[in-house]
């Protein structure tokens, strides 16, 4: 195929698995490659996944799109690459070898480290500047942890040999074969490094961390000029234009441009963002406060609640327990399951992020009785998400303070399952939307991309191409909702309270 016509390609580099989308002028999805890589968790709380794996299933997944597609790099217009946020990645700009294994946004290794932070007064100076608050689920404990424990690390960052980047600026680097080293506003809003109010790296916050300057990567729009991909990869070089974390870039794929516009996307975990313009809103509630997206050098800011166990519950029912063999029996098990069983599963597996952010607290499961069987747990885990983001959409009304209707965007596996679907809707007592298309993190990427070059159009027009597929409204009664979330309260309170 040749031409005039002519694709973007999406790199969605996910937690689990690395995914490459081509789209055409239409946002339609003309093919796909998905590759799962392995986890490697060498001691509790530690969460790591081999650089090269990432490197690797990432190229052979697109390859496998440009196969699947009939066509050529030729054929590409650009590139666009979205990436799980806040994992890791040390390498050698010399050899373009990683130091360590990338360490994982989950990975809780720094929870000291950002304890005693806390302790000693710095988080709301933190806060102040970044958006964030003092948890290990964030870049900068991370990098030192890195160069603390790799011998010879820390010597090699301060003489300028060692880079730094999240996934997106490790992918960038090999892809233009250690031309670029950049990343894009949302991702360094994510580091704990980066001062979202002024848009650069803080020299406070470096000190502060113990992060060399000389192994940051540039911070460019998130739709800009990245750099080519060397021309033997791929057969020819090919414009990377686009680069967004994957939460930002599926708020971009959701078309919530306009102030007050909300999207959750369900995946490993959870991460819900509210559009706030250009006014960043600090919140009093322990949410963040992050870039959504920057293009033409303005920043669109968001809040928003990340929780750390949605999807991956659904995994804990498969491998974990053993309750399923496959993710999408969750729902058609809970359909099964005793009405008049009051359980509560809390999946505190690596802490509860917002609005609670506890790093220490493990996993609980109230209520139990003899009659409790899988059916009952199932439906237990999957409302477990359901409340999780009552809790989230609560805490972004508070912050946000206008009195308007709130009806949320979803996306991710998750989605998928209308049960699922239906009963987040009932707790949340909102219109949830699901849209036609569901990739919406890798339509997010590709059309950054796709407008930088101008093959897509601007914003007001791609919101216009957003379709719904089915909303789901609540039928459930108020009072019901209301004992529901009550119960859960309960539960939150006793998971955080114990400690082993």
């Amino acid at each position: 195929m040749s031409g005039e016509t002519k694709f973007i390609l999406s790199i969605d580099q996910g937690t689990t698995s690395s995914r490459a989308i081509l789209f055409d002028q239409n946002y339609n999805i003309c093919a796909v490659g998905q590759e799962e890589f392995p986890q490697h968790f060498p001691k509790s709380g530690w969460v790591e996944h081999d650089p090269e794996d990432i490197w690797n299933t990432t190229i052979s997944t697109c390859k496998e799109a440009i196969e699947k597609a009939g066509i050529t790099a030729s054929d590409i217009a650009a590139i666009g690459i979205t990436n799980q946020r806040e994992t890791t990645v040390v390498w050698d700009r010399d050899t373009g070898k990683p130091v360590y294994n990338a360490i994982v946004w989950q990975d809780r290794r720094t929870s000291e480290t950002c304890k005693a932070l806390k302790d000693a007064g710095h988080e709301a100076g933190v806060t102040k500047k970044t958006g964030l608050l003092l948890d290990p689920y964030f870049s900068a404990t991370k990098v030192a942890w890195i160069l603390d424990n790799v011998e010879g690390a820390r010597a090699k960052a301060e003489a300028g040999k060692l880079a730094f980047g999240t996934v997106d600026s490790f992918l960038l680097w090999r892809l233009t074969d250690g031309k670029s080293h950049a990343t894009d506003a949302t991702n360094a809003s994510r580091t704990m490094l980066y001062d979202i109010i002024e848009g650069r790296w803080r020299g406070t916050l470096l000190d502060l961390f113990r992060v060399p300057e000389s192994v940051l990567p540039e911070v460019k729009d998130s739709a800009a000029d990245f750099g080519t991909t060397d021309e033997n990869i791929f057969g020819a070089a090919i414009p990377i234009t686009g680069i967004a974390g994957d939460q930002q870039a599926a708020t971009v794929g959701q078309a919530c441009f306009k102030p007050g516009m909300m999207k959750s996307t369900y995946g490993t975990g959870c991460f819900a963002l509210l559009n706030t313009g250009d006014k960043a809103v600090t919140s009093k509630n322990r949410l963040l406060t992050t870039i959504s997206y920057q293009i033409d050098g303005k920043p669109t800011y968001a809040l928003e609640g990340s929780i750390f166990v949605a999807g991956a519950a659904v995994q804990w029912l498969r491998d974990g327990v053993g309750l399923i063999e496959k993710a999408e029996q969750s729902g058609e098990l809970a359909l099964k399951a005793d009405p008049n069983e009051e359980i509560y599963v809390v999946p505190a597996f690596v802490g509860m992020g917002a609005p609670y952010w506890d790093a220490d607290c493990r996993g609980a499961i109230f209520g139990l009785t003899r009659n409790t069987g899988p059916a009952e747990i199932a439906l237990a885990t999957l409302e477990s998400v359901c409340y999780q983001t009552a809790d989230l959409l609560s805490a972004m009304r508070k912050d946000w303070g206008e009195a308007q209707e709130t009806v949320l965007r979803v996306d991710g596996g998750m989605v998928a399952s209308d049960w699922t679907m239906q009963r987040l809707s009932e707790i949340l007592d909102a219109p949830v939307d699901r849209p036609e298309v569901l990739e919406t993190t890798a339509l997010g990427a590709a059309y950054l991309a796709g407008k930088f070059v101008g093959y897509y159009p601007d914003l007001d027009e791609f919101s216009q191409n957003w379709k719904l597929e089915k909303r789901f409204k609540s039928h459930m009664q108020d009072d019901v909702r209301q004992a529901k979330l009550a119960q859960w309260s309960k539960a939150i309170k006793s998971t955080l309270s114990y400690r082993p």
